[in-house]
């Protein structure tokens, strides 16, 4: 199947690059980030092969145990280089973690169809796309926010980095766990339970400053 997953990515990725040349600057950024998530998903699911190869196919024990750490990294190193060199600014690393993470469950959801496409269904689609699929943003957006707090304090950025990254990779990895437990339901509840309040700190406070203007 490694090839379906090279042919999805260039049916997802090249529409998408195209239509960088035509957005605006903040949309074309944004819009970029959701394409390195795409491009991070192929890369790190040639990994997850193998890694998944080396633990003899145990396919619970690697996805709650190696895969969170595997796919929160390699998510969260785009995110980290932006705030980094350019801003660390909250309302743009919330918007392009959240791309990136969106990006990559993109592309991993339509992988994933094409392996098991004889026994998905409608309940599938929507755990994978409004559980999934917002889990994987979510874990992204975790690292992006607390970037925008520790990125200018040095004595923190470091260990503040690291435990941003364990947040993400404890959450990916809870999550798994309960999707494939008897708890799936919990599992498929606690990513749209967490998005409430990252909404809320994307964008809550900026429409009570307006408010407060007014």
């Amino acid at each position: 199947m490694g090839n379906i997953n090279y042919l999805l990515f260039i049916c997802v990725a090249v529409p998408i690059l195209l239509m960088l040349f035509v957005l605006e600057k903040k949309s074309k950024i944004t819009m970029g980030y959701m394409l390195i998530g795409i491009f991070s998903c192929l890369f790190i699911s040639e990994i997850n092969g193998f890694l998944l190869q080396y633990f003899k196919n145990d396919v619970y024990y690697v996805t709650t145990t190696i895969t969170p750490v595997t796919e929160e990294i390699i998510k969260a190193l785009p995110v980290l280089y932006f705030a980094f060199l350019f801003s660390d600014k909250r309302e743009t690393l919330i918007s392009l973690s959240i791309a990136t993470g969106i990006g990559f469950a993109v592309l991993e959801n339509l992988m994933i169809f094409m392996n098991n496409v004889e026994q998905v269904n409608l309940l599938w689609a929507a755990i994978r796309g409004f559980s999934s699929g917002l889990m994987h943003g979510l874990c992204t957006a975790a690292v992006g926010i607390g970037l925008s707090f520790v990125h200018k304090k040095k004595k923190l950025f470091v260990c503040g980095t690291f435990a941003l990254l364990i947040v993400a990779i404890t959450y990916h990895s809870i999550y798994n766990t309960l999707i494939q437990s008897q708890y799936q339901i919990v599992g498929a509840i606690l990513p749209m339970a967490t998005y409430i309040p990252v909404l809320f700190v994307a964008y809550g406070r900026k429409i009570f400053k307006k408010e407060k203007k007014v």
